[in-house]
């Protein structure tokens, strides 16, 4: 099958919907799929073999974060060259709701086209306004898949129809074999992994807890991974307390890895916005202990604290205590790291991508032909007989199916 990908966000900037796509792209390839992705980047050289590169990107605010995104004429025309090169028997758009090379792609083709939801925000004001512009856009999807119900839920509410839940997953092959770093020790090492200048991924919440975990455990060691300003992070926090934290910066998959492996806790102090919780998966499939945030996307990859501690959202008293408590009992650890590979197993990608292909055979049942430029849906295409024809045959294909 030849499956063209299209990923919204810069893939030289670590993300969970990057993430997805990547592991993916490399699960339909190891299956002897043919797949291509077209995708922005600011670094070209970050481009794996199987990528198609849609341009440079700049930074704006979505969805409660920072996305770097690219959404220009030359982007229409990069998409456009490339579904007419690719010659696809599934389009895949990963959201294909946001000012991006998704949203360009389903403007500019029809037939056998899958989108994947992965956001989970109650207040996307940018999709409101501009839902008569996506509303035409998201019939010709004829399958919607979204990674959890928090992010199907957000999707019903702005669009309406219905999705099939695949949550996202990890590979877990590389993350089970991976070294520690040099220099830390397993049991001496706190980590975070996430960008430090993002609030709602919650490191000031971590950094208000450390003190009373430092008091306690005067050779332990807060590890930070992610991008962001290092003299903003120290400010936070006691000068004491600076020796014992150390940061990484951002780093790659491999390197990222490491760090799971060389903590004897990860720590995931987020505040909301978050769909699924790949990075806990991660965490687990390298047998490390998690503790998070109730969040209700966490709750849901931890099953209640089954496969994992929870503490109350942005609550640094009580982060503090269950962090002193787990780092004091390690039968505790032993359990939810055993409990953690067991969940991590259940999401491998080898079981998650099955459950795609299933998806994309269905569509390709449905529509019966393969991806092809399409301007009828488009602004005159909306007011022409055949237009309307055919955007209502793809809407009535979806809703049988």
């Amino acid at each position: 099958m030849r499956i063209g990908i299209v990923c919204p966000y810069d893939w030289s900037v670590p993300g969970g919907v990057k993430q997805h796509i990547q592991d993916l792209s490399e699960s339909l390839l190891e299956l002897g799929h043919y797949v291509n992705v077209l995708t922005p980047t600011s670094d070209e050289s970050a481009l794996p073999s199987y990528a198609t590169n849609a341009g440079s990107t700049i930074a704006l605010p979505y969805n409660g974060s920072i996305a770097r995104i690219k959404f220009d004429p030359a982007a229409f025309t990069r998409t456009r060259n490339w579904l007419r090169q690719g010659q696809f028997d599934i389009l895949h758009l990963h959201e294909p709701n946001s000012p991006s090379p998704s949203i360009i792609a389903a403007w500019s083709a029809r037939g056998p086209i899958v989108g994947t939801h992965h956001s989970s925000n109650e207040s996307m004001y940018a999709v409101r306004n501009m839902q008569f512009l996506l509303q035409p856009m998201m019939e010709k999807v004829i399958a919607r898949i979204a990674v959890s119900e928090e992010a199907k839920k957000t999707m019903i509410d702005y669009y309406g129809g219905d999705a099939i839940v695949i949550p996202n997953g990890v590979r877990v092959k590389n993350f089970k074999d991976a070294k520690p770093l040099p220099d830390f020790d397993k049991q001496k090492t706190v980590l975070f992994v996430g960008r430090l200048d993002e609030p709602r991924k919650g490191v000031q919440v971590l950094l208000n807890a450390m003190p009373k975990v430092f008091d306690q455990f005067p050779d332990l060691k807060l590890l930070l991974v992610g991008p962001g300003d290092v003299k903003d992070i120290l400010k936070q926090i006691n000068i004491k307390y600076h020796s014992q934290i150390e940061f990484k910066g951002f780093v790659s998959s491999d390197v990222k890895s490491s760090c799971f492996a060389s903590a004897t806790i990860y720590v995931a102090p987020n505040l909301g916005g978050e769909s699924f919780g790949i990075v806990l998966l991660e965490a687990m499939a390298t047998g490390t202990p998690v503790l998070a945030s109730d969040l209700p996307a966490f709750k849901r990859v931890l099953d209640d604290g089954n496969y994992g501690q929870l503490f109350n959202t942005n609550d640094s008293e009580q982060l503090a205590s269950s962090l002193i408590e787990l780092l004091k009992d390690k039968n505790r650890r032993e359990l939810l790291t055993q409990a953690g590979i067991d969940r991590a197993n259940q999401f491998d990608w080898t079981l998650i991508v099955r459950q795609i292909l299933d998806v994309y055979e269905s569509v390709k049942s449905v529509e019966g032909r393969n991806v092809r430029e399409d301007f009828r849906g488009q602004l005159y295409g909306r007011l022409t007989k055949t237009g309307r024809l055919d955007r209502r045959r793809v809407k009535d294909s979806f809703l049988t199916e």
